[in-house]
């Protein structure tokens, strides 16, 4: 993921200090059509991802197989840990 932080290195490197998209490349390890992308961007543009599933800290906690029989489970574990 690009920070901000390297957004403004990029933007630095490019038009302060007159390097290549290649000579960038090569110096962030980032691709060229990256850097392209950002170097056209405007000045104050943030980057934006699009998320194609949903993060496993906001899925539903009791989304498993074994949730109906959590009470069983941890009973039978719990007894066993008792022997």
């Amino acid at each position: 993921m690009i920070s901000m932080e390297m957004m403004g290195k990029i933007r630095r490197m490019y038009f302060r200090d007159k390097l290549s998209l290649h000579q960038i490349a090569k110096r962030t390890g980032l691709s060229r059509n990256t850097i392209r992308k950002w170097v056209r961007a405007p000045e104050a543009t943030q980057p934006a991802y699009l998320r194609t599933c949903v993060p496993a800290y906001l899925r539903c906690a009791a989304s498993n197989k074994l949730s109906p029989f959590h009470h069983l489970v941890s009973g039978i574990s719990h007894a066993h840990h008792l022997q």
